[in-house]
């Protein structure tokens, strides 16, 4: 199983009512869909890169990707697990 990412992924999988078994496998086939991890489990270079970020830069990347802004325009929400735009000054 891949470290950090996958790990939380299943635990989101779970919190949502999917059995353990079904989590772990829905995990695993996206992670490999994404290409961060190997068909074997283990973590690519992008899948390395990606559980460095943490729960708040992925969330920040994903909204930088959508929008084309940088990532650092963006501030996390650890409720929801989004990021959402600074407010300007």
């Amino acid at each position: 199983m891949a470290k950090h990412i996958e790990k939380r992924l299943v635990e989101q999988l779970k919190a949502k009512g999917k059995p353990a078994g079904q989590a772990h496998a829905i995990a695993r086939s996206a992670m490999k869909k994404a290409g961060n991890v190997t068909s074997s489990g283990k973590l690519t270079e992008k899948g390395k890169k990606r559980s460095k970020m943490g729960a708040a830069g992925r969330a920040k990347d994903r909204a930088a990707k959508q929008s084309g802004r940088s990532a650092s325009a963006y501030k996390y929400n650890a409720r929801n697990n989004t990021a959402r735009l600074k407010r300007r000054k």
